[in-house]
């Protein structure tokens, strides 16, 4: 994620996309416009057929590159057609675009996340030229750099008990937080003043906030914070578990008041940490050892989460993260001892599935596990990619850790963001503003 300011976003990281289905109904009126009609991303009939495989097929890529994947004896083209380009919220740019995701609940409504603390809402046709606003918590958002809206999760019973959880940064001083929102009009919008607040981390620094969040397939709330920012871990939080920076946290929002701790987390017993520190270990942990999490997913078949790592100077990592485990930021970079050249000790920590230098990517995006019928090839394979260098790789679900990946693809494409559909079809954001399906 610190490369969107080192490279792209030369601390100018304004208002972020997050689209996400979740909902049955579009409340009529009160309509944001926005640019470009044809926004159905789930509709895939207006696609090119006939490739017999894995064909990589990206709306609005800024020029034709040839993709190989290992299996495939041809060279695919990647489409320059377009599905869905510089959509415009109230306040957004075209620019701002920073991840699209979907749920299982319902795919007739998108979620656009705004990282100035907007979330609006609109059809998911080819007709839609307009939406609405679903939750507006603009003036409690601390958005600059890394900071602001960063994340959204629908309850998994969301359709009967309205609650959405958002994860985003408040000021002074700048401040994590995780809240529980609530619908009372049948789930056509949230009520801004329903917000509970469950959790704060609070932040040193403006970078690594991570602030990913999703529900697992245990029905607990998974949210990933980064180290706290500055380089080189210089808090030293990746290791310290006294701390939920650096770390993936998981709680259970299905109690009467705030969250409980499950019982399998590995400091269970120990009093929950408040503003993100603590006497003891955190029982909020999951796991720990991270840098900067951005992006993670579960893999619809099998359970597990993946996430990627953003590295600091030399590698960029690929997780499958279990519970208790420690994924050695800031003693390893990837499966590499920090800093290079030093000597450490491996012991205790997991090194990641795959791993990947600077001469091809310098910040990794996480993705998902394809589980797609459209390619058998691709079945069961995890897909990442990076956001400067427009790469996008895959690597098999039931792959040892120190596995090499496999290169799908080389796009002129800023990956912000990949997006699971409901049909297990994958998407993915630039930060310019256009969605693109892979597809044939």
């Amino acid at each position: 994620m610190d490369s969107f300011v080192r490279r792209r976003m030369n601390n100018l990281l304004l208002s972020a996309l997050l689209v996400v289905i979740a909902s049955p109904a579009l409340a009529a009126g009160g309509g944001v416009p926005l640019l470009h009609a044809d926004n159905d991303i789930s509709n895939t009939s207006s696609l090119q057929r006939g490739a017999r495989n894995f064909v990589n097929y990206c709306m609005g890529c800024h020029s034709a590159k040839y993709v190989r994947y290992n299996r495939l004896a041809e060279d695919l083209q990647i489409s320059e057609d377009q599905l869905v380009n510089n959509l415009m919220f109230a306040g957004g740019k075209p620019h701002d675009r920073m991840e699209i995701a979907m749920t299982e609940a319902d795919a007739t409504r998108w979620f656009a996340l705004e990282q100035r603390g907007v979330v609006t809402v609109f059809a998911n046709n080819n007709t839609t030229a307009t939406g609405s606003t679903f939750l507006d918590i603009s003036a409690r958002v601390q958005f600059s750099g890394e900071a602001g809206l960063l994340g959204i999760a629908f309850h998994p019973d969301f359709a009967n008990n309205g609650e959405v959880f958002l994860s985003y940064t408040a000021d002074a001083p700048l401040t994590s937080r995780i809240s529980r929102f609530r619908s009372f009009d049948g789930n056509l919008t949230l009520d801004p003043n329903s917000e509970e607040i469950l959790l704060t981390v609070i932040q040193p620094r403006g970078n690594h906030n991570g602030g990913d969040i999703h529900f697992g397939p245990d029905g607990f709330l998974y949210v990933g914070f980064g180290d706290g920012g500055g380089a080189g871990d210089p808090d030293g939080n990746g290791q310290d578990m006294m701390s939920l920076l650096g770390s993936m946290v998981r709680i259970d929002v299905d109690v009467a008041a705030g969250y409980g701790i499950p019982v399998t987390n590995p400091f269970a017993g120990n009093a929950n940490c408040v503003q993100g520190f603590g006497a003891a270990s955190c029982p909020e942990i999951f796991a720990w050892g991270l840098r900067n999490p951005w992006r993670f997913s579960f893999d619809r078949t099998r359970g597990d989460l993946w996430l990627g790592d953003v590295g600091q100077s030399d590698w960029e990592e690929v997780d499958r993260v279990s519970v208790g485990g420690n994924y050695g930021w800031n003693t390893r970079e990837g499966a590499h001892c920090y800093p290079a050249g030093s000597a450490c000790s491996a012991v205790g920590l997991t090194d990641p599935i795959t791993e990947y230098g600077r001469s091809v990517g310098q910040s990794i995006t996480g993705g998902y596990v394809y589980r797609g019928l459209e390619y058998a090839d691709l079945r069961g394979y995890y897909v990442f990619g990076d956001f400067v260098s427009g790469r996008i790789w895959a690597v098999a679900a039931d792959s040892p850790i120190g596995s090499a990946s496999i290169e799908l693809a080389d796009t002129d494409h800023s990956i912000a963001a990949f997006a699971e559909g409901v049909n297990g079809e994958l998407y993915i954001v630039d930060y310019g503003g256009t969605i693109h399906k892979l597809g044939p």
